[in-house]
């Protein structure tokens, strides 16, 4: 199983290696130090960069599979209850299809939200590996990694960014330095996280999306996955955090701009993009398609109500009873 996993991660392994190596010439070539902290934590800046900037596509599926799931829990509140309390296989078949059937209609699922960080993680994995194995790559333990020699090896294990090697983490510490820089990259880790995940609920979602047990959900996780991180943090090396940090703050910035500019429907944000537009003169996406709906609809409402009928005005009421009257006695007469 292990030789499975190392044979799979070697490809992911070999290009965050090329990819570190590549930005790391480049620093040196514009006059910073090869052996220098700050050369190899830019090119752990540069590797998040390109991967994240690889990721733009799968990241706006991402943020659109979030919000039509927020914005369907009604309609599948409405298939859960529909079945509730039936537990016969052909119910409980019956009710996956509908929510399938939702799910295909609306162009979303549960796990689209999750493809971000799916395709994140063998390179965070990757990253991992390639930082931890540094110091036996330098000592001649361990294979080499594509590009990252011996020699370059020896460079990446001595770096430190603020007295903190790269490769060190909280357990392995030896200095104060690492402590402290370890600890306020753990911070700033979680509270990214936590500001992304609150961004997405508080401004792109409608109160009446956030009023239901998946929304209920997410709030949970957005509380806890701040804390699973700084818990877990203290086993990463510093290189590894400082990936991590940074493309939270990628993934913050990148939510902002999607959000501000594609807002949800009835979310905090559309409220706010509409008054910028209104403030600045400009049509606001949507407004004439609804004022031509709404007058379409006024117009079918009197249509109806001119077809109706007309009650009777009490002088039409008495003069057809008189000749109801009338009618009736010439036919007795008869």
């Amino acid at each position: 199983m292990g030789d499975f996993f190392n044979s799979l991660l070697r490809p992911i392994e070999l290009l965050v290696a090329w990819i570190m190596y590549g930005f790391h010439q480049a620093f040196t070539a514009i006059g910073l130090d090869p052996a220098s902290g700050a050369a190899w934590a830019l090119s752990i800046i540069g590797l998040v960069i390109v991967m994240r900037a690889a990721m733009i596509p799968l990241f706006v599926k991402q943020i659109n599979a979030s919000r039509k799931m927020q914005l369907i829990q009604p309609e599948l509140q409405k298939i859960q209850k529909k079945y509730k309390g039936k537990t016969d296989p052909e119910s409980r078949q019956a009710m996956t299809q509908e929510t399938m059937a939702l799910y295909r209609k609306e162009g979303t699922n549960p796990f689209s939200s999750c493809l971000p960080i799916l395709v994140q993680s063998p390179f965070f994995f990757g990253l991992f590996r390639v930082l931890n194995g540094l110091e036996k790559i330098s000592l001649g333990q361990s294979d080499e990694i594509g590009p990252i020699t011996k020699e370059v090896a020896a460079q990446a294990e001595q770096a430190t960014l603020f007295g903190a090697q790269l490769s060190d983490t909280f357990l392995r510490a030896n200095n104060t330095a690492t402590y402290v820089v370890t600890v306020i990259l753990i911070i700033l880790m979680s509270a990214t996280t936590f500001t992304t995940q609150r961004q997405l609920m508080t401004k792109n979602m409608p109160a009446s999306a956030l009023d239901n047990p998946f929304a209920k959900q997410q709030k949970l996780i957005m509380y806890v996955m701040p804390v699973v991180f700084a818990v877990s943090g203290i086993n990463f090396p510093i290189g590894v955090l400082l990936y991590w940090f940074t493309t939270n703050v990628w993934s913050m910035v990148q939510q902002f701009y999607v959000i501000r500019k594609m807002p949800a429907p009835g979310s905090a944000a559309e409220k706010a993009l509409h008054e910028r537009l209104a403030k600045r003169g400009k049509p606001i996406p949507g407004e004439a398609e609804r004022k031509a709906a709404e007058e379409a609809e006024a117009a079918a409402e009197a249509e109806r109500a001119s077809q109706r009928v007309q009650p009777k005005s009490k002088k039409r009421a008495k003069k057809s009873g008189s000749g109801s009257a009338a009618k009736k006695n010439s036919q007795t007469k008869n």
